[in-house]
């Protein structure tokens, strides 16, 4: 078993993830693992969880989750829109300029907020109505945030290849914003 000793502004103590042991609950550095992708959603959502522990404030804990998953995976693209006044408006995010408004049903973000569910494309350019807001996107996956069972945001990453994102990505990306508190 590997030991992932992390310097912690709360003190030290350690869990198993998979086959590292990982101590902190909030950490000043992300540890970034390779592995398989499973792998790397395990190692990576305790810290995510260090990282809102004790955190109430919204952006600074969606700018943190959307910070970990650029530097683990290098995706293009990653970030939140939160919904305000009946369209989606550009949150924290981590990548190159973005859109800033998507109304309800347009593109892969507003189709995913008025399906409540998640999409996975992958190709961008066979989705029907994909907005650019980046040419060098070539897959995306887009997640609804659910609170008191209503869309409050969507969590979306783009990537440079075509077929990033499976199964595997909705499965934890799913479980990384239902820990994000909405209220």
């Amino acid at each position: 078993m590997a030991i992932a000793i992390i310097k912690c502004n709360k003190g030290f103590y350690g869990r198993p993830i998979g086959r590292l042991f990982y101590f902190c609950t909030m950490a000043e550095d992300l540890l970034i693992i390779t592995g398989t992708k499973k792998e790397q959603y395990e190692a990576l959502i305790p810290q995510i969880k260090g990282l809102l522990e004790g955190e109430a404030d919204l952006i600074a804990n969606l700018a943190n989750v959307a910070a970990a998953l650029k530097e683990q995976f290098n995706w293009l693209w990653v970030g939140f829109y939160l919904i305000k006044n009946n369209e989606l408006v550009l949150g924290p995010f981590q990548g190159p300029v973005a859109c800033t408004r998507i109304k309800k049903g347009r593109g892969v973000c507003g189709s995913s907020w008025e399906q409540k569910k998640t999409l996975i494309v992958p190709d961008v350019e066979k989705f029907p109505g994909h907005i650019a807001c980046s040419s060098a996107s070539k897959s995306e996956i887009v997640i609804p945030v659910f609170h008191n069972n209503e869309v409050v945001a969507v969590l979306d990453a783009d990537s440079k290849e075509l077929s990033q994102f499976d199964a595997t990505d909705q499965i934890y990306l799913e479980q990384i914003v239902s820990l994000i508190s909405f209220s």
